[in-house]
């Protein structure tokens, strides 16, 4: 009461209601207050190990040069250093004893064989087979998948060549040689981080002279401007990413290009000379105009978030960087298949990144982490690796339906090199505590190197790659800033607490192969954290609820625009918000 000051008499206080709603329900904070006596035991063991390292600063830890080097891992040109981890050989070891209760290997097993473990959608994951060798055999229902994926790549391949080579010309006969790719969310996030990723790819970049690749995702007509900004539509080729063909932002931004198609060559003939598709609807996309020839299938077994090793990647990245390139991509993805599938736990990077990750989250109750590469390069990385892992983890139940007595998934945010330094680390070093995952190159894509200049431009870029982590690690004391002769009204401001824990990833150059194993490294992190927190890693329930409201502001718009609507059926702030929005 003394906190709430003098009342008007007028005003009456429940002050029960008022504490109700400062103090939240237990129920409401599970993940902050669970308790590890209510968890199984591999459970309890973890937490157990955070209490024991609770008052151990990384500055102890790192001083254990035994513990370091058992921390620093290499594997196919690829250097996972974890030693700035707020872990020690014990409390790793009970981790890989949660991996193994949790049955993570038989998991990942059953995901190689195409078992269905997508349960609540019947369906195998099999994005491995997007990138298995030729001579692979993985079976789905008995039937080996392998060389249907091989013959849609096959096509591709003999489709992507004929359009580069100016075989198949547009309508007016002139060559194609811009791009205009229509898809969201998985048919839009990977595939543009890797055509960023090799824009600057000396090889990649030789062989993509002379070409253009747009994305067209959002359906913002501001979108539909900028993509279609400066192409002539003479040599431009729309490529149409919809596995059903009914996407509604994807449609409704595809009939927006075709009409532009249209007006522009002056006759709907055009469609089947610049309109491809990567779909199974085939009597959709023929109905829309597109060549039968030209639309290329992909799965049910392909999440959309893992999909841009299919079609949905493979088509645009094949026209723009050549087909050969991206077989390059392909084989990182499979070195690193092998890799997760045959290491020792102690050695498998995706297991142990998706361990501390689960450690990060759900132990020690960080609900963010930073995905910091030093590339300009990876400029739409962690726009994807926000899809992949939230998506994916974004989960409240078990497999079973149960409610996950843990905290999972977590929220995923970052940005190129010292960019991330001038925006965000301030929060990182001084104010909260999110865990970093640092992603660097020994060589650059554009090494430059000028006169009288200490060291090359790759150099201090990556001088900051590597003093970063050591800064969140160690801090600042208030005893060394006096050392140094800091004055005393400064010394509270400059004093860094350190302790913030990370892991660096080094890889030899930013080139089609190190991207694919990049990429698979992250792909099987994250359903390492599914498996181990037993929820479903490859559904996405939480997008459908929104779209299905918006189905309902839609129809009330279409109404409303004409003879008018009602809008009761909507909240009254919302129906207040759309009368105010039909007034302009």
């Amino acid at each position: 009461l003394k906190l709430l000051g003098p009342l008007h008499p007028c005003v009456s206080v429940d002050l029960e209601a008022i504490l109700r709603r400062a103090v939240p329900h237990p129920s409401a904070q599970r993940h902050r207050l669970v308790s590890a006596m209510a968890l199984p035991a591999p459970w309890t063991d973890v937490f157990a190990e955070a209490e024991r390292l609770k008052g151990t600063h990384l500055r102890t830890l790192l001083q254990d040069q035994a513990r370091n080097n058992s921390m620093f891992l290499q594997s196919g040109g690829l250097t996972l250093d974890y030693s700035r981890e707020r872990v020690d050989a014990k409390a790793m070891d009970k981790l890989f004893a949660l991996a193994q209760a949790a049955d993570v290997e038989g998991k990942r097993k059953k995901m190689y064989d195409g078992v269905k473990i997508n349960e609540t959608e019947g369906r195998p994951v099999l994005h491995v087979a997007l990138r298995a060798a030729r001579d692979a055999e993985i079976c789905v229902d008995g039937q080996n998948v392998v060389p249907e994926v091989w013959k849609v790549l096959d096509d591709m391949k003999a489709f992507s060549e004929k359009v580069r080579a100016g075989e198949w010309t547009g309508f007016t006969g002139k060559k194609l040689t811009d791009v205009v790719a229509i898809g969201i969310g998985g048919s839009y996030l990977g595939v543009e981080f890797v055509y960023e990723a090799l824009r600057t790819d000396p090889e990649a970049a030789k062989a993509a002279e002379g070409r253009r690749v747009r994305f067209l995702a959002n359906v913002d007509p501001i979108d539909v401007k900028r993509a279609l900004d400066g192409l002539n539509a003479e040599t431009t080729l729309v490529l149409i990413v919809s596995k059903t063909f009914t996407t509604a932002e994807t449609m409704l931004n595809a009939r927006t290009v075709k009409e532009w198609l249209i007006k522009e060559l002056g006759s709907p003939d055009c469609v089947a000379k610049h309109v491809a598709a990567c779909s199974t609807a085939l009597d959709k996309t023929a109905a829309f105009g597109i060549d039968s020839a030209n639309v290329f299938g992909f799965w049910d077994w392909v999440g959309g978030r893992f999909s841009c090793w299919s079609a949905v990647g493979v088509l645009a990245l094949s026209l723009q960087y050549g087909f050969d390139t991206v077989m390059k991509f392909h084989e990182g993805g499979r070195d690193m298949d092998k890799h997760f599938l045959t290491a020792p736990a102690k050695e498998n990077l995706p297991m142990i990144m998706g361990l501390l990750s689960v450690w990060n989250v759900s132990v020690l109750k960080h609900e963010g982490c930073a995905v910091l590469p030093y590339c300009q390069a990876l400029t739409r990385f962690v726009a994807h690796i926000q899809q992949l892992d939230m998506e994916s983890n974004g989960k409240r139940v078990t497999m079973a339906g149960a409610e996950v007595p843990v905290g999972t998934g977590a929220i995923y945010f970052g940005e190129p090199g010292t960019n991330s330094e001038h925006t965000f680390c301030q929060l990182m070093h001084q104010g909260r505590v999110i865990p970093a995952e640092f992603i660097g190159f020994s060589t650059s894509q554009n090494p430059v190197e000028l006169p009288g200049e200490p060291v090359s431009n790759h150099d201090e870029l990556m001088s900051n790659f590597f003093a970063q982590p050591d800064a969140l690690a160690l801090g600042k004391t208030a005893e060394e800033l006096q050392a140094e002769g800091v004055p005393a009204n400064l010394v509270a401001h400059k004093t860094f607490p350190g302790d913030r824990p990370s892991l660096s990833l080094l890889l030899p150059v930013c080139n089609a192969y190190y991207l694919g194993q990049l990429l698979a490294l992250y792909e099987h992190r994250t359903a390492v954290q599914g498996w181990v927190w037993d929820i479903n890693s490859f559904d996405q329930w939480g997008v459908q609820l929104g779209k299905v409201l918006a189905t309902q502001v839609r129809e009330y718009l279409a109404d409303a625009r004409g003879k008018g609507a009602d809008d009761s059926k909507f909240l009254p702030p919302t129906a207040k918000l759309l009368k105010k929005y039909l007034e302009s």
